[in-house]
């Protein structure tokens, strides 16, 4: 029985994670508070499509993986609608992921973008909220945002509350745990004899 992800898929879970959260951060804290003309924002957006590309790339093998690998049974909350959120809201984290990075590519392409970070030809436009795809990269960003506190709430309440372990589902660690073993024969009795 396979007690946790494959290692590969536990990997890019973190760092895609840990991404995520860094390239929402930039977009919705710093960059956000930066002039179109300051040259900050220039490499404030460089960083900002560089995590983007990566995210994108690692979200595409991390669905690769998790389709060619054998994972746990489905985790339980002890209630049928928590459970159903939960599948749901997995499912639904890899395509706001995708639709953000491919709105932000769209965006790129209407605004020139492209042109401006890679080749610096040109300038930043003075606003990219002109650009159609702005509104849209916008609310899913704030749709991803509320999704990972519900998944990072749902991470809490399983490690505090419930209290079992699934948690170490998405850690590093042996995989396999064998149906028979030393553990199904744990309780016959000692040959020793007590003296």
């Amino acid at each position: 029985m396979v007690t946790r992800y494959h290692p590969l898929l536990v990997g890019l879970h973190w760092i895609t994670a840990v991404l995520v959260v860094a390239a929402l951060a930039l977009g919705a804290l710093v960059m956000v508070r930066i002039s179109n003309t300051d040259p900050m924002k220039l490499e404030a957006l460089r960083s900002h499509m560089t995590g983007g590309a990566l995210i994108l790339v690692l979200m595409l093998i991390r669905l690769l993986v998790r389709t060619q690998t054998a994972h746990p049974a489905a985790a339980t909350t002890g209630a049928s609608a928590l459970d159903r959120v939960a599948w749901v809201s997995h499912r639904l984290l890899y395509v706001l992921v995708l639709a953000q990075a491919s709105s932000g590519i769209i965006l790129a392409l209407e605004s020139g973008l492209l042109d401006v970070v890679l080749l610096h030809r040109h300038a930043l436009p003075a606003d990219f909220w002109a650009f159609p795809m702005r509104g849209v990269h916008y609310v899913i960003s704030r749709m991803l945002i509320a999704l990972i506190a519900l998944h990072v709430s749902g991470a809490l309440y399983h490690l505090l509350i419930r209290r079992d372990g699934l948690l170490g589902r998405m850690w590093f660690g042996g995989r396999v745990v064998a149906l028979f073993g030393p553990r199904a024969t744990s309780n016959r009795p000692s040959s020793k004899v007590k003296s």
